[in-house]
């Protein structure tokens, strides 16, 4: 009796597990009956122009208000806005019609709310999901910015969200369609991203004025883009559309609560009935957008940003205007059908037209709504938020390393450490955050969040160590750490007359890196992890650091200086002692000879300064004879200050970049260089200080052993006293005949040719010679001069504007300060201020190369790669010599058994937060592996390269891996992506699977990781069990 009442309670349970997971509105868990993705489309008719209905909502996290403020809809005095909202009232319109749909972007947001909703509500919004009803759309933490972003931060921050979708909603939550409707502008380098993480198709409502014009006259508005058409190839082409109406709906048709355009007036008793009107209006705007489209398909965007917080206004005019705009197929013989939709349905119906399609090959930069109103501003507004954001994507990377390294557990709490610092990255990557359009309310507090993110990864740092440090049972002491280096400010190093300093290389070979720390004496003592004596030298802080107000309270009067030799994936650490006794090591200055030209070098490059302008002059390759003139001057450009009242009166802002000048001002002037420089040389850094004006100066290095010269420079406060915004730029001219052409980075990784006032599709109307030629450079740009098989590469240490407005010349944007807004909604003029008030000064570096072509590219991707992934310093003062140290400590320790090759980057190691996409009963492990040179850069390191995966690690054995896509959220062998036609290859294969392998060629080789040139793989990795 007792089993029979077992089986009847077996029988109740499973139908309703039947019940839950079949009935509309609803879900769970499980996904019985469940139909997402294509298949849960809503049916179009054949022969009729389909109007896809996308309801949405655009939730910037972070642009006029914090995204705490958006969330909660505080501070409506600045904007109306509040997400949450949103939410809450868009479910429960999905749940009244099946037919409804409503797509979300954010997952910032959307993770917020969903951590405050109950059980029952989590179930409905599965149920929505699960019936393809509610979609995801990008999945990305945040939308992010396409100009400003390095490739490791938008991989990330798409990881993220992407994670938070697998883990919450399975395959039903696995976003299909890239969503970048709102970003300034758009990278080749983002499509190919998209590519590579399964995406079957790219949006945007942002292109160039003259361009759209063209596509639209052209029927080109959708194509495929090529996002690798050297490199990757077909597996980085992706379907793209350009938006006809931005992102909103069609004028006339904003229905939400804080528009004012008149809704369907349905009552034929009521005075206002006005129906018929609004029929006739958008079938006109339906045939309006159709003209311009080539399959009997188009999208309407019906939504704008923070749209929806009341979702009835928006649903029930909509249904309306379905309903009566569907009923002229019966009474006026129509040809246009509207149904409720998604990107994502939308795509398929394009794919499924069986067209063929036009191809792209470069990018949409940059971009402008006008011909004076170019918004290339931005890509170095707010410079040095741009910086922090790099430097902390950089420690985030050190972090998750020495967390997988160490095998720290869920008791050591790590993982909701990291997990902070990640959202807060996440949210930095947005198209008005690490872009600099934001107000400064707002990027004060995507800085505050970074530094929160930053001190509780400061304790993973401190647990790891804690577990890879000690050879013994005692428990090494804690690690400190100095944020801000970069001016000369470390009490750890200023207060203590003897420390230890721990440099972690994130890089997976071998590095050498110059230290440089700030101290209060004039000799030291540095003790290597070997014990043995490492060659250092002193040198005096320069006076402009003296200047900068965020020192107040430093100590420091000097810089101890020595070089160190990383070990990969490991750690050295070294001991610095205070030599109170002894002679100071400070090299001595001297001022400029008049008439006599000063060199600066070391065995492979040399610097020539004019002796009577202190100028620089020449710069010359030791190694292979070569020399070219050089000069470099920091200037600036006067920003236009106009009052927005039309084109020609467009104002320079926190976006666009207008200057009121096609030549830069000297920021010198009338003054020789000389009188304010001097030079500086030491045994390991040679230097010269140059002072342009008492808030522009820099100090130009070359150390030793090093093929590249290194420029300081250290801008502010921008001077406003004439009310004049000014623009600062450096400048580099030499004798190179480029022809007009010029190469920058797309971020971080491929390069692109440039040509000065040229487009590749359409003709460009030359408004704004200066601005319109202006790039974001995200790590470099150079110079070939063909004739001469010579190139000049510059490195940046941030995202900057660039550009080679002349022939020979190429010039980065270092700082804006502005007197103007640009009318493009931030709403107050670019003028950031430093803890004094005044304006705020910023620090940055450039790096110079003169090498052949052939030989340029080994020196630029070696630096850039050392340049994003530098070294990680924590700091130590127990009084403790290297013999006591060295007993119960290592000193010097790698996390891989041999090098990884030298065209090889680690670009993820990490574990992750619960299970992955395959099964695993075990923690997973996430790997990126990234051949980061591309074809024909290199005779020898362009070519494909196999990394065993077998004993490589140190701390752990590799068992197996599992292929993923580069978002990290689908095993390989599961992404089918849509196939499409293009018009110079027939049928184009953009699956991402590689050719199978036999059974025995898959036993053999499953951890030898083939990579091609600008490949990146991706893997779960199954750790052997000990």
């Amino acid at each position: 009796m007792e089993g029979c009442k077992l089986l009847v309670l077996v029988l109740l349970f499973l139908q309703q597990i039947y019940v839950t997971t079949s009935r509309p509105g609803y879900g769970s868990d499980f996904t019985i009956d469940s139909t997402c993705g294509y298949e849960s489309c809503n049916p179009v008719k054949e022969g009729m122009i389909n109007v896809h209905i996308v309801p949405h909502t655009h939730d910037d996290v972070g642009w006029l208000k914090t995204v705490d403020q958006y969330f909660y809809g505080d501070h409506n005095d600045i904007q109306t806005a509040g997400v949450q909202y949103i939410l809450d009232s868009v479910i429960p319109e999905l749940q009244k019609d099946p037919t409804r749909r409503f797509i979300y972007v954010e997952v910032a947001f959307f993770a917020r709310w969903w951590r405050e909703q109950d059980d029952s509500m989590r179930h409905v919004v599965k149920g929505l999901v699960n019936e393809g009803r509610l979609e995801f759309i990008l999945g990305g933490w945040c939308m992010n910015d396409e100009a400003s972003t390095h490739y490791n931060a938008i991989i990330d921050q798409h990881a993220l969200g992407l994670e938070f979708l697998r883990t919450n909603f399975g395959e039903c939550g696995r976003p299909r369609i890239a969503w970048q409707i709102d970003p300034f502008g758009h990278s080749r380098e983002q499509a190919s991203l998209f590519a590579q993480m399964g995406y079957d198709g790219l949006y945007f409502g942002r292109l160039d004025y003259a361009d759209k014009n063209r596509r639209l006259n052209h029927t080109t508005m959708e194509m495929i883009w090529r996002g690798s058409p050297k490199n990757i190839g077909e597996m980085a082409d992706l379907f793209t559309g350009a938006l006809y109406s931005g992102y909103g709906p069609p004028g006339g048709f904003c229905y939400d609560a804080s528009c004012s355009d008149s809704p369907v007036m349905d009552d034929e008793r009521l005075h206002d009935y006005n129906v018929p009107d609004r029929v006739a209006a958008f079938l006109k705007a339906v045939h309006d957008q159709a003209q311009h489209y080539q399959t009997d398909h188009i999208i309407m965007t019906m939504g704008s940003d923070f749209q929806y917080s009341n979702a009835n206004t928006w649903f029930k005019n909509l249904d309306k205007l379905l309903k009566y705009v569907n009923k002229q197929q019966t009474s006026n013989n129509s040809n246009v059908n509207v149904l409720y939709s998604t990107p994502s349905c939308y795509t398929y119906q394009l794919n499924k037209a069986d067209k063929t399609w036009t191809t792209k090959e470069d990018d949409f930069f940059p971009y402008g709504d006008n011909p004076h109103a170019y918004w290339t501003g931005y890509f170095t507004s707010r410079a040095a938020l741009k910086n922090y954001v790099r430097r902390t994507n950089n420690f985030l990377q050190v972090v998750k390393q020495m967390d997988a390294l160490a095998q720290l557990e869920d008791t050591d709490n790590s993982t909701y450490n990291i997990e902070i610092l990640k959202e807060a990255l996440g949210v930095a990557q947005h198209h008005d955050a690490v872009s600099g359009t934001e107000k400064q309310a707002v990027a004060n507090d995507y800085a505050e969040r970074l530094a929160i993110g930053v001190n509780e990864c400061q304790k993973v740092v401190n647990d790891a160590y804690g577990k890879l440090l000690p050879m013994g049972t005692v428990k090494p002491p804690g690690q400190g750490f100095c944020t801000l280096l970069n001016i000369s400010l470390c009490p750890a190093t200023e207060s203590e007359k003897e420390f230890q300093v721990l440099v972690y290389n994130p890089i997976g070979r071998s590095v050498t890196y110059s230290i440089r720390l700030p101290v209060v004496g004039s000799s030291y003592n540095v003790t290597g992890p070997r014990g043995e004596a490492i060659v250092s030298e002193v040198y005096a802080i320069s006076e402009d650091t003296f200047r900068i107000p965020e020192r107040k309270g430093a100590a420091a009067t000097n810089e101890l200086v020595f070089h160190v030799t990383l070990p990969a994936l490991g750690f050295n650490t070294y001991f610095v002692s205070l030599n109170s006794g002894a002679v100071s090591q400070v090299p001595p200055r001297r001022s400029f000879t008049t008439g006599a030209d000063a060199t600066i070098g070391n065995q492979y490059i040399s610097l020539t300064f004019d002796g009577a302008s202190g100028q620089l002059k020449s710069m010359r390759n030791l190694q292979k004879n070569l020399d070219i003139s050089l000069t470099q001057s920091l200037m600036f450009y006067p920003g236009y200050a106009g009052n927005n009242s039309g084109d020609m009166n467009q104002a320079s802002g926190a976006y666009i970049f207008r200057p009121n000048a096609t030549s830069p001002t000297n920021i010198i002037s009338g003054v020789q260089l000389s009188s304010s420089s001097y030079i500086r040389e030491g045994r390991l850094v040679q230097e010269v200080y140059q002072q342009f004006a008492p808030w522009a100066t820099q100090v130009i290095r070359v150390y030793e052993n090093e093929q590249y010269a290194e420029f300081q420079w250290t801008v502010g406060p921008i001077p406003l006293d004439d009310k004049i915004g000014k623009e600062v730029i450096t400048r580099y001219t030499t004798n190179l005949a480029s022809q007009g052409r010029f190469f920058t980075d797309a971020n971080g990784r491929e390069v692109l040719e440039r040509q000065r006032n040229h487009r590749d599709t359409w003709d460009l109307n030359v408004t704004e010679p200066v601005s319109q030629n202006y790039y974001p450079v995200n790590s470099r740009i150079y110079l070939q001069d063909t004739s001469r098989n010579l190139q000049f590469t510059v490195l940046n240490d941030r995202s900057e504007g660039g550009s080679s407005v002349g022939d020979g010349s190429l010039e980065l944007m270092l700082h804006r300060r502005l007197v103007k807004d640009d009318s493009r909604g931030v709403g107050e003029p670019l003028n950031e201020t430093g803890s004094d008030g005044k304006g705020l000064i910023v620090r940055g570096y450039n790096y110079v190369f003169l090498d052949t072509i052939a030989d340029s590219a080994r020196l630029h991707r070696d630096l850039g790669e050392r340049l994003f992934m530098a070294p990680a310093l924590s700091f130590t003062n127990v009084q403790m010599k290297y013999a006591d140290w060295s007993k119960n400590f290592r000193t010097n320790w790698s996390g891989l058994k041999r090098e990884l090759p030298a065209n090889v980057h680690l670009l993820t190691l990490e574990q992750y937060a619960g299970s992955g996409p395959a099964p695993s009963t075990m923690q997973p492990y996430l790997l990126r592996l990234e051949h980061f040179y591309e074809k024909e850069e290199d005779a020898v390191l362009s070519s494909p390269v196999t990394v065993s995966l077998k004993d490589l690690f140190v701390p752990f054995d590799i068992e197996a891996v599992t292929e993923l896509t580069l978002g990290s959220n689908l095993p390989l062998s599961q992404l089918n992506r849509l196939q499409w036609k293009t018009a110079d290859s027939g049928h184009t294969d953009t699956t991402l699977r590689f050719k199978p392998m036999s059974h025995t060629q898959q036993a053999a080789a499953a951890l030898d990781i083939t990579l091609n040139p600008m490949e990146i793989r991706t893997f779960q990795v199954k750790l052997a069990q000990h």
